[in-house]
Formats: C-alpha cells, sequence, structure tokens
C-alpha cells in the first residue's frame, strides 16, 4: 500500500519542470498555470503565460518567439500527446504534431523538431508545414533521452546501454556501445562536437566524439550507484558538470579538450593524472590495482538543493509530469567558471555555482547565490 502524500500545489505554484535554452542563456519552466521564461543570470522573470491550465514540457527555441509546449498538470493546457508550436509574438499556436502515446521530452533547434517517446524519436523539419525526416526506434526511453544539434541527433539503441549518432545531412548511424546498463542521461556540447553520456548504474561517463564516433574520455563520478540527473559541458569543451540523487555537483576536467585543439578563452585546466589523482593520490600510479584507483575523478564538487520533496523510492512526481524522475539538478554553464542548477518542485530553485582557485592552486566549486525563481 502507497501511504506516500502527493505534492500539495496548494501552498503555493509548483514548477513541473524547467529546462535551459541552448546556451543556457533563459530558461523555461512549466506550471499547473501556464509557463513562464526567465533569464538565466541574473535570474529574473522575462515572460509569464497564464492559461489557467497546465503545461508540462516548454522548450525554447534559441531566443525566439517560439516554443515547444506539451499539456500537463492537474488540468493540462493542451493533450499530452501533442506538441504545440508556440508563436508567443502573437500568442497562438502556430502548428501542432499530434501523436499515438504520450510525449516525453521535445528537443527543438531553428531547423529542426526531436520528440521522444517510450519507444522512439520522431525527428521532423521545422518548417510550415512540418514534414517529419525520420522515425528511430529505440528501446525503452522512459526519460524521453534525445539530443539535437545542427549536424547529428543522438538517442538511446534498441540493445540496453546503446547510443544511436544520426548524421543528420546523410542519415548515416554509428551504434555507439556506451554503456552495459540502460542510459539514464546524455548531452551533447554546445557545439555538437562532444557526445556525454551516463547509465542507470550511475558511476561512469563516457565522452566520444561525433565525428567519428570514438570515445574521448571515461570519467567516475563514483563507487556507489546514482541516479545521475544532469549533464553539462562547458562552453570551450573543457569542463563536464555532473549532478545526481546524491546531492552533489561534481566538475570533471575533459582530457583531449575539442579533439586536442586548445581555444583561446579556455580557462587553464589540470593535467588529466592531477584530476586523476585527486581520488587516490599515489595510490593510482602503483601497478597491478583495480581500475578504480586509476580512474579520473572530479576536481572539485559541492552540495545544490533538491527543495523538500523526497528522492529515490519515496518521490511522487507532481500529477501530469512528462517523467517519473525528478526535475532536480538541471545544469546550465554560463561561461567557463560560472554554471547554475535548477529544480522543478514545490520550491523552484535556481542556483549559481562559480569556480576559483584555492590559496593551495587546487580549484574549488563555491555556491555564490541562490533564489526561488517563483517567489517565497
Amino acid at each position: 500500500m502507497n501511504t506516500r502524500e502527493m505534492i500539495d500545489a496548494s501552498g503555493g505554484p509548483v514548477s513541473l519542470t524547467a529546462s535551459f535554452n541552448s546556451d543556457s542563456s533563459c530558461f523555461s519552466v512549466g506550471l499547473n498555470s501556464g509557463f513562464c521564461v526567465f533569464n538565466s543570470d541574473p535570474c529574473e522573470l522575462k515572460v509569464s503565460r497564464d492559461f489557467n491550465a497546465g503545461v508540462g514540457i516548454v522548450e525554447m527555441v534559441g531566443q525566439s518567439n517560439y516554443l515547444a509546449l506539451v499539456g500537463g498538470g492537474h488540468t493540462p493546457k493542451f493533450p499530452q500527446n501533442k506538441v504545440i508550436i508556440w508563436d508567443d509574438a502573437k500568442q497562438v499556436a502556430a502548428m501542432t504534431l499530434e501523436f499515438r502515446t504520450s510525449i516525453l521530452r521535445v528537443r527543438i533547434t531553428k531547423s529542426r523538431i526531436a520528440v521522444a517517446l517510450y519507444d522512439c524519436v520522431h525527428l521532423y523539419a521545422f518548417s510550415v508545414p512540418p514534414k517529419k525526416i525520420a522515425v528511430y526506434e529505440t528501446g525503452e526511453n522512459p526519460h524521453g533521452l534525445v539530443c539535437l544539434g545542427e549536424t547529428h541527433i543522438a538517442v538511446p539503441g534498441r540493445s540496453a546501454g546503446q547510443v544511436q549518432l544520426i548524421k543528420l545531412d546523410t542519415g548515416n548511424v554509428s551504434i555507439l556501445p556506451a554503456h552495459t546498463s540502460p542510459l539514464s542521461a546524455m548531452t551533447f556540447s554546445g557545439d555538437g562536437a562532444v557526445l556525454a553520456t551516463a547509465s542507470q548504474t550511475g558511476t561512469i561517463i563516457r565522452l566520444f566524439a561525433t565525428s567519428n564516433g570514438a570515445k574521448m574520455a571515461e570519467l567516475r563520478r563514483g563507487l556507489d550507484p546514482a541516479e545521475i540527473f544532469s549533464l553539462a559541458i562547458s562552453p570551450s569543451n573543457t569542463l563536464l558538470a555532473v549532478t545526481s540523487d546524491k546531492v552533489t555537483l561534481h566538475i570533471f576536467d575533459i582530457p583531449h579538450a575539442r579533439n586536442g585543439q586548445e581555444t583561446d578563452n579556455a580557462p587553464a585546466t589540470a593535467p588529466v593524472e592531477e584530476s586523476t589523482n585527486r581520488g587516490w593520490g599515489i595510490i593510482s600510479k602503483l601497478p597491478f590495482l583495480p581500475r578504480v584507483f586509476s580512474d579520473v575523478y572530479s576536481f572539485a564538487s559541492a552540495r545544490f538543493d533538491i527543495g523538500e520533496e523526497p528522492l529515490g523510492s519515496n518521490y511522487i512526481p507532481p500529477p501530469g509530469a512528462p517523467s517519473e524522475r525528478p526535475s532536480k539538478g538541471i545544469i546550465g554553464w554560463t561561461s567557463d567558471k560560472s554554471l547554475l542548477v535548477l529544480g522543478a518542485g514545490k520550491a523552484g530553485r535556481w542556483e549559481r555555482f562559480v569556480l576559483q582557485e584555492a590559496s593551495d592552486g587546487t580549484r574549488q566549486c563555491l555556491r555564490a547565490g541562490w533564489k526561488r525563481y517563483l517567489g517565497s
């Protein structure tokens, strides 16, 4: 018998989901009453639309007036099997995409729309009317995982732990054996050059070059299993941020950043060996030890806030939320030294973290501010 209480919205607004736009300059929030858009840093309300009905998915097209909306909440504004491309300048639905089952996630660029269902991903040209490009069959995809860039799309494979990496101009498909257990999270870098993946085990993050599918790096979050909430790569492709249900934000160096090419705005990063030794020091150099002693660990970490809702088996999603996974720990980089973490729920939270050098020369991740973006 389930005796856990549902999230009660009577005490104030509940954010169903939160997500950043492509460059993390803004973020959007779905509510039981409509949706909001905020400037990311500083956190300031930009747009608020009251539909008197719920929106469970809100995805922005850069900073344009177009958004992808899917109904959600107690009383959905739109059916949960329809994507509404919303023209906010005219405040009308510009087009609609309808499917046979509920939509789990939408990814959208200025040229394409990707819609994730439980066992497939539909890809459309962003045109009037929208033109279907392809349908990619996947294995079970309860979190609606899909990454959409300008040159590639990545979706789960048909076998657990695999990724299908598709080149958009040719349709060529590469199968990446990323993990042995089902995927839990994945993301492209801002330029689409790097793909990061994590599995349900949550201990190892792997990075791949999208140009050829080669594995670039393997990073260890920890030894204990964890549910990965979010992965995000810094603007210069030199750092990776990871959040999980351990309520910890980890920061890693990415070895061979930009396929070995340094950028002018890239921060000075520690050698890979330094990051490795953060875990075990000189022990990691001893021969014949298990690989966990030589794995690359994060060089810095910090705690982030999840609000009042419990995690794990005690978590109950808000009614009409698109996924049963908590919309927590959502990462967006605003620069190579500053990143934000969002959480949805009863008290939607915005947190800002900065990377800086400590007096002993090591790098730290420190929380520099926080705010309840829906008000107190």
